[in-house]
This record gives structure tokens, sequence and C-alpha cells, in this order.
């Protein structure tokens, strides 16, 4: 009969080498991307979150970020401008992202890609991409250290396990109430 530590190590073996397989297929951590002004400081990231933050001059606080400082009087607009406005104004169906006319919500795809780049075109001196992945860097450079320590945690309960196996092994070697031990040969 084999002892029990001996049908549970195989399992626990595979649980703990399953671990950082697990650990791949967590989700990626939330993105939180904050401007700073002055010396304020920027909220620290948690395990399932990275914080960005950028930072600007206080000066900057409570103005109108650099791009929309322009003076946008009516006399400075472009005729062409002024046509798009009209064009859009009744505008429904097809890639028109309006709740009218049959195939309205076509369009919202593309009116989202262009916000998107509008907002990009905001402040160009700020990259969060960049800081996002100088972040992920960061994390990533802990991981080696993590496995080598999870390395050697396994390292040490297999030597453990195995212990108590040659252990049972012996005293069951030397236990007299064991049927199975083979008779002594007669004289």
């Amino acid at each position: 009969m084999r002892p029990i530590t001996a049908l549970l190590a195989p399992m626990l073996l595979s649980a703990l080498f399953a671990l950082p397989a697990l650990a791949q297929d967590a989700p990626e951590p939330k993105v939180n991307q904050l401007i700073v002004f002055g010396t304020d400081s920027c909220p620290q990231s948690t395990d399932d979150t990275i914080t960005v933050c950028a930072r600007k001059d206080e000066s900057e606080r409570y103005r109108i970020p650099e791009p929309l400082r322009e003076h946008t009087s009516p006399q400075n607009e472009a005729w062409n401008n002024k046509v798009r406005a009209y064009e859009t104004v009744s505008r429904t169906g097809t890639m028109s992202c309006s709740p009218v006319g049959a195939g309205g919500w076509t369009g919202c795809a593309g009116k989202l890609i262009n916000d998107a780049y509008a907002e990009k075109k905001i402040d160009p001196g700020i990259k969060f991409g960049q800081m996002i992945a100088d972040e992920r860097a960061k994390r990533l450079a802990t991981i080696d250290t993590d496995a080598a320590e999870t390395q050697a945690r396994v390292e040490a309960i297999e030597t453990q396990m195995e212990e108590r196996r040659k252990a049972e092994e012996a005293k069951a070697d030397k236990d007299p109430n064991d049927t199975n031990a083979p008779a002594p040969p007669k004289n």
C-alpha cells in the first residue's frame, strides 16, 4: 500500500506548476491616465490598475489647454468649415451615426475613431502610450524574481516530500507487524 503523501505529490506539484499559467491568463490591468499640476501627488498604482501621471506647471491648472487658446471668431472661420457644418445638420441614414433612418448607427464607429484622434491632438506634449509602456515594463521587471522565488518554494516542497517518502519507506521496512514482509529463512 502506498502512503497518502505519495498519492498527493503529483497533484500538489501539478497545482504548483499551474499557478504561473493562471497568472498569464489574468486580464490586463486597467490604466488610469491623469494630468497633475505643480506638486500634486500622483496616486499609487495598485495590482489591478496602472496609474500614469503627466505633470504640468502649476500656472496651467485653470487655463484653457494650449491648442484651444486660439482666437476663434466667426470672421476667422474658413468657408469650407461653414459648408461642412451645413452638410451634417440634417444628415441621416447610412454612415451618419444617427438614430434616424435605416442604417444610421453604421457611422458611429468612425465617429468614435475620429473623436479619439481629435483628443490626441489636444495636448501633443503628453504621451500616455509611452508612459503606459514604461509602467508595464517596470511591472514585468519583477516577473523573473517572482518566478525564482516560486521555483525555490517548489523545490523545497519536493525535497520535503521526498524526505517524508523515504522516512515512511524506512519505517515500513522496520515494521514487524507487516504481513507482506518475507519470512526469515529456515535452517
